[in-house]
Parts: C-alpha cells; structure tokens; sequence
C-alpha cells in the first residue's frame, strides 16, 4: 500500500495600485489517503465550476500584428492558458483589449484584404477592405478574427461575451 496526496497549483497575476505585475504561485492540498491499485491515481481531472476563477486580463493593442494578437486572445477566452482546462467548460479569462484603432497587418493587406457581409436578400452583398474597416469599425475587425478561432455553439458564444473590445 501506498500514501498519496492530491494537491492543485495555479499561478495568478495581479496588478497593483502603484502599475506592478505580481505572479503568485499557491499550492493547495484537496486530499490525503492511502492507494489500494496503481490504476486509481491516473484519473483525468475534469474542472467543476466551483473549481474556475475568471481574471482580467488588459491588452495594448498598438502596433501589433492582428492574426498573432487574436490567436493569444483566443487561447485566454478559451482557458488553455490554466492547469484547469477541461474543453467543455468555459474555463477562461476576460479579455479587454485597448487601442485597436493601432492594429497592423503584414503584407499587402491593408488594400487587399477584403471583409464581406450579406443582408440575406438577393444581391445584397457588401464588401469593405481592412482600412475602411479600420477607419469605420476598428473594434469588428480583431472582434471577427477572435471570433473564428472560438468553437461554435453555446461554449463558443459564451467564450466570445468575456471579450471587450475599445
């Protein structure tokens, strides 16, 4: 027989007043007992939701490329970022991202990227390209692109609310 211990580490970054970062690092101990078979300490952990804490995160969005900016985005509002991740919970972040007006693309995008939406009717296509979009409705472009990487359906939906674009 053999002694065990179940125990679940996370990190937490927090701001204080003064503008500092602080990373905590806390250990906590859910368990003690005694192992009859090897095979009962192998379980999957599944997160409950008493088990997920959302946190802040703040983003600078000036001079950063779009496509690199939404993936990091999308892995935060997903929660692959913590220990905790379990795919069928909203186990991530909220995400506030400032300063989107500042946003960069490579390439030739800026002229050749082209946005398209539909009203539903017959012939009622329209197209915009990334700088009109940027000077209209900056917020749509990194709120669509982060949108695409997400799961579709409810989870996704969920995800996509924890974003605040300005």
């Amino acid at each position: 027989m053999c002694a065990y211990a179940i125990i679940r580490a996370y990190h937490k970054l927090t701001v204080t007043n003064g503008g500092v970062l602080t990373l905590l690092a806390n250990v906590e101990i859910l368990g003690i007992g005694n192992m009859t078979t090897v095979s009962s300490h192998n379980r999957t952990f599944s997160a409950k939701p008493s088990d997920i804490t959302h946190e802040w995160f703040i983003v600078d969005a000036t001079d950063k490329v779009l496509g690199r900016l939404a993936a990091k985005i999308a892995h935060t509002l997903r929660g692959k970022h913590k220990a905790i991740y379990t795919p069928h919970m909203d186990t991530g972040d909220f995400v506030v991202v400032t300063n989107v007006d500042k946003l960069v693309v490579t390439g030739k995008k800026t002229l050749q990227k082209i946005y398209y939406r539909h009203t539903g009717y017959p012939g009622g296509i329209y197209s915009r390209s990334f700088n009109e979009m940027l000077n209209k409705n900056p917020e749509k472009i990194l709120f669509n692109a982060v949108k695409g990487m997400l799961p579709k359906g409810p989870l996704g939906y969920a995800m996509i609310k924890k974003l605040k674009v300005y």
